[in-house]
């Protein structure tokens, strides 16, 4: 069966999506004006989730087999990550100073602190990540700060597979009360719970209804029809809560609530659409992205940390978006090379593994 090169194509874009994303939240916050940062949530994470319903099957074994490999990749990356900011701070430590660390850090802004400054590891830290209790890592904040995505996703997966397996037939009525637990939540905002539900309610309700659309197109009469709905529901969205809501988009995305679910209906919408409408017949840089999606979330990460230190210096010194193009850039090329570096590391931790398995193996 052939590859479906729109599929990776859009991962692509969503990946580079949130690297812009990551580039205006972050070190964005020293000289992105907030009109921007939140129109960059426009194409967000909502598209990962709606791509792995297209992409997912009523398969148990194949799938809990993908999740595996998933979780022992994403060990291996926080492994390599773990000793990379351990070492870091033994260096700092060893040649310069605590004072010299310190100040390395505060290039990350006052409203972040450091966990631990030590030449003690902190193997606690590791098993929390281990474990997808994502616990600062010192040198490369970005990173745990953008893995929230991964906990609700194997959450969200495991779901969706038991639902696609054993209740085939009755896919509507999950994506009908998905619905109704995401309204029941807020419209009763004191009902709203803590955790993942809020997020899986709302985001396995996007993978399943992504299911549905597995193999089909959306009719063209239906385009201009799905897109004033899109348009009425932001009117609608300003009108109740007033135009201060567009500047707290971002307050509302965690976890999703009304303002930020309309938010993304553009772009969900805008994926639907173009499904089996626009054809990628060749490869390119950009499903090269999507092909390789999970080690540029993970490289994206770090070189979103890195690029604080291109922005402190340079804020104020040129005009802002000319300097938001720039980081952008280096940003995405950081990530590329990061994400080629992350794939040997993983390929050479499987190997390791692998080894022991057989020296252990009875």
């Amino acid at each position: 069966m052939n590859r479906d090169l729109y599929i990776d194509f859009a991962k692509g874009l969503a990946t580079l999506s949130i690297i812009f994303i990551h580039t205006a939240f972050w070190s964005g916050q020293f000289y992105i004006p907030a009109e921007v940062r939140v129109f960059s949530l426009v194409f967000d994470v909502a598209l990962f989730y709606a791509l792995s319903g297209i992409t997912s099957g009523a398969n148990i074994e194949k799938t809990f087999y993908r999740l595996l490999k998933l979780q022992i990749t994403y060990m291996i990356f926080v492994t390599f990550l773990f000793f990379a900011d351990y070492f870091f701070k033994v260096f700092g430590l060893n040649f310069f100073s605590l004072e010299w660390l310190q100040n390395f850090y505060s290039t990350f802004g006052s409203k972040y602190s450091t966990t631990s400054i030590s030449t003690e590891p902190q193997w606690q830290n590791l098993g929390n990540w281990y474990l997808h209790q994502y616990t600062n890592a010192d040198t490369f904040p970005v990173v745990m700060g953008s893995f929230w995505y991964l906990k609700v996703y194997f959450i969200l997966t495991v779901f969706g597979v038991l639902i696609l397996r054993f209740f085939p037939k009755h896919i509507n009525w999950f994506i009908a009360v998905c619905i109704l637990l995401t309204l029941i939540f807020n419209v009763f905002p004191w009902y709203y719970p803590t955790g993942q539900v809020g997020y899986v309610a709302f985001y396995l309700g996007v993978f399943l209804i992504a299911n549905k659309m597995r193999g089909k197109k959306i009719p063209t009469k239906m385009i201009p029809i799905l897109y004033g709905l899109v348009a009425a529901t932001l009117i609608w969205m300003f009108w109740y809560y007033g135009n201060d809501i567009f500047y707290k988009i971002n307050r509302n995305k965690f976890p999703p609530k009304i303002p930020y679910i309309i938010w993304t209906l553009f772009s969900l919408v805008t994926l639907f659409v173009l499904y089996n409408r626009l054809k990628i017949s060749k490869e390119s840089f950009i499903t090269h992205i999507g092909k390789n999606a999970i080690f540029f979330y993970f490289a994206q990460g770090i070189s979103s940390s890195l690029v604080y230190f291109i922005v402190v210096p340079l804020q104020g010194k040129m005009l802002w978006w000319i300097l938001m193009i720039f980081i952008y850039i280096v940003n995405v090329i950081l990530a590329f090379f990061i994400a080629e570096g992350l794939k040997k590391i993983d390929h050479s931790g499987w190997k390791i593994l692998e080894f022991l398995r057989k020296k252990t193996a009875s």
